[in-house]
């Protein structure tokens, strides 16, 4: 695919082409421009007008634009998917549940955006408010940065630009350089669907310059940033007065109490695990399983892991394919050699072949290695005994991050002292972390990030709140 820009409505050229390649032959699959500084100036005055345009459209309008690219997704949905499989190497497999969500996520973007209102206000609920009568209304922020990681190159990217259009803004995307082409596939869907022009733009480069530049445009009123904690920490130094949302990662645990069926939980965990290679902020990391539970459960774990069928993730049969590029694989094959010279040992895995990191099972680690206490974004799990229930979600919560975490139990009780206990933005009970419906609300506290995606919620995100008060009495 030779791809443009997408600029006001205009498929432009842009400076130095950059090469995508197939994550897993390395097999230029695609080009595209980087854009140049005059090109996300460009995209920010085009997005103005675009979001001048949107606020006018009214509801209905809207949710049948974005009803109409969740049918046009729909019917490329194998066009979408193996370009997600060649781009990001993510299993052929699960770049088609990708493409279904997105689907998903752009029908329930079509609904809710017929759903943005507001409430009267008792004014008289005060003596200062007697004669008065009040109601807010949302109103859409106007030009919203969307800046996507390439985990999920169609989905991620749907749950900032979806929600946005929804509420009546345009949008400045930039997805990450290695998986863009996805988002081109994505931009023509929506041309195609009858956006106005504006509404949607598209520019790629690096986050050090397109990134900057876009996140410090005055006319950029949102940021909408899923990533690494460091770039998101720089987002909050550099953006000025602008409404910010923040994605940022996670060192997912998982509670195994032992009244369970582990041969399912294995399951799950091997799936959560070693999804898309690890490289989802919400893969399973960390599993602290209790005294009685362990070894069974490590023995069941370990086979579940040496299951996955790793290669192509062209391949049908593929489970497990490459990680983004051979620098993230070689990062964590020396993460798991420090934690070998640390003393823990290897169960499973531990093998590379250019970018392919194998299933890679750990135990005997320490709280401070950085296979546990850092987030792995990649293949590879430690299961850690706990003596019981309690320390084992005392564990879970030693970590300075706070997305999503899992507790298998049957027990009632130790449910509720779970969900009292984990201080994350999620609790998953009965399946993994990895576990995402696209319409609930989904974001993390404390280094995890700021603010809430799934559609409702990022609309709530990428509107501001507008009083209107009436003097009734003269």
């Amino acid at each position: 695919m030779e791809a443009r820009l997408f600029v006001g409505g205009q498929w432009v050229e842009g400076g130095t082409r950059i090469e995508v390649r197939n994550k897993y032959s390395g097999e230029v699959v695609g080009t595209i421009p980087e854009a140049r500084r005059e090109d996300v100036q460009a995209a920010a005055e085009a997005a103005q007008r675009g979001a001048a345009a949107m606020a006018e459209l009214p509801a209905h309008r809207r949710g049948e634009i974005l009803g109409k690219a969740a049918e046009l997704i729909r019917e490329r949905k194998e066009e979408f998917a193996r370009t997600i499989a060649a781009e990001a190497g993510k299993a052929l497999k699960y770049a088609r549940i990708e493409v279904d969500r997105a689907v998903s996520t752009f029908t329930v973007a079509s609904e809710e955006a017929k759903r943005v209102h507001g409430e009267t206000v008792p004014m008289d609920a005060v003596p200062a408010g007697e004669g008065y009568f009040g109601f807010w209304v949302r109103r859409p922020v106007g030009v919203v940065a969307a800046i996507t990681p390439f985990n999920f190159p169609l989905n991620l990217v749907a749950h900032k630009v979806a929600p946005a259009l929804a509420a009546g803004n345009a949008v400045v995307l930039k997805p990450a350089s290695t998986t863009p082409l996805t988002a081109v596939l994505l931009c023509q869907v929506l041309e195609e669907a009858g956006l106005p022009a504006g509404a949607l733009n598209l520019v790629v480069g690096p986050g050090s310059t397109v990134g900057e530049w876009l996140v410090t445009d005055p006319r950029v009123a949102k940021v909408s940033f899923t990533g690494s904690p460091p770039v998101g920490r720089r987002i909050t130094e550099i953006a000025g007065v602008k409404k910010v949302t923040l994605e940022l990662g996670n060192t997912s645990p998982v509670v195994v109490a032992p009244d369970v069926d582990l041969d399912f939980v294995a399951r799950r965990c091997a799936v959560g695990a070693y999804y898309n290679s690890g490289q989802v902020c919400i893969s399973v990391q960390r599993i602290y399983a209790t005294r009685e539970a362990y070894d069974s459960f490590l023995d069941r774990f370990v086979q579940a892991s040496q299951a996955m069928v790793v290669g192509d993730p062209l391949d049908e049969r593929v489970d497990v394919g490459p990680m983004i590029d051979e620098r993230e694989a070689r990062r964590i094959e020396a993460w798991v050699e420090e934690a070998l010279a640390g003393g823990a040992r290897v169960l499973t895995g531990h093998r590379r072949e250019r970018a392919v990191y194998w299933p890679t099972v750990l135990t005997d680690v320490k709280p401070e290695m950085k296979v546990v206490a850092q987030e792995a974004f990649a293949p590879v799990a430690s299961v850690i005994r706990s003596e019981d229930f309690e320390q084992a979600l005392e564990q879970a919560n030693a970590t300075e991050y706070g997305l999503q975490a899992a507790v298998f139990t049957r027990d009632v009780d130790r449910v509720f002292r779970a969900i009292r206990k984990l201080n994350f933005g999620g609790v998953i009970v009965n399946d993994t972390p990895a576990y995402r419906a696209d319409h609930m609300p989904y974001g993390g506290v404390r280094g995890s990030g700021i603010g809430r995606e799934g559609v409702r919620y990022a609309i709530e995100e990428m509107t501001n709140i507008q009083m209107v008060v009436i003097r009734t009495g003269s």
